[in-house]
């Protein structure tokens, strides 16, 4: 087994609590994980062969201790962090990140109907742009609103190159198909989960969700529990997975 690219949900905490939200987020959310295991774990795993980690949620900013993990991981490893961007507005979270900067920070577009949201992330892209921090997008695409993703996209390549920008298909209903999502590039090349044409066990990739459970996919709901907090443990635990499609 060879993991080089490791996903960490640190809670499923979440002010925005999207229904469609593949880790069931909610303001009433939870985590399991403690700032100094997470760093405990992930250095474990990056002194094993890790090559990136991606720090998630819930929202990763809403996460007590999140700036103390990034300084601890950044710069052992290419380190990412997934975020709505809302926490990012406010003038102390802002100036903290500014101090302890990840690599990348990929902001979700949630709502590609929503005006308000889509010029608010534009806004932030723009502003973290100004910084060293690489800014990107991750795009949700319902099947209901091609059309509308279409618009968003044509709106984000103005500040951004194709491969910073994610097009990430809805799960769990309303899931378009492959030649859907190219509509919203017009058939050009973009950037997209390696499960979009055929959903399969990747073979570098896994993520570890706010419980302390893994599988080899986000989506996955069979996780197993980790018996340990170490890169061990990660083996151990994904020796033990039953992959399944989410499909």
């Amino acid at each position: 087994m060879n993991i080089e690219l490791l996903s960490i949900d640190l809670s499923n905490y979440c002010s925005k609590q999207c229904a469609f939200c593949y880790n069931h987020s909610t303001k009433e959310g939870n985590t399991m994980w403690k700032p100094e295991e997470v760093i405990r774990f992930a250095s474990d795993c990056v002194a094993h062969g890790v090559r990136a980690v991606s720090l998630g949620g819930g929202e990763p900013f809403e996460y007590d201790g999140i700036f103390d993990v990034i300084d601890a991981l950044y710069p052992k490893c290419y380190l990412s962090v997934t975020s709505n961007g809302l926490p990012l507005e406010e003038y102390e979270v802002w100036k903290r990140l500014l101090e302890h900067s990840p690599d990348k920070i990929h902001l979700t577009i949630h709502q590609p109907d929503n005006k308000e949201e889509v010029q608010r992330v534009i806004q932030m892209v723009l502003k973290l742009g100004k910084t060293k921090i690489k800014p990107g997008v991750n795009l949700l695409v319902g099947q209901d609103k091609i059309v509308q993703a279409k618009e968003v996209y044509r709106q984000l390549m103005k500040y951004l190159s194709a491969d910073q920008i994610i097009l990430v298909p809805q799960r769990f209903g309303n899931t378009p198909t492959p030649q859907e999502i190219g509509l919203v590039t017009d058939g050009k090349p973009f950037q997209c989960p390696s499960c979009l044409l055929a959903c399969k066990k990747p073979e570098n990739f896994c993520s570890v969700s706010w419980d302390k459970k893994v599988n080899f996919c986000s989506f996955a709901k069979d996780k197993e529990q980790l018996p340990s907090l170490d890169y061990e443990g990660l083996v151990l635990a994904l020796d033990k997975v039953k992959f399944v499609s989410c499909r």
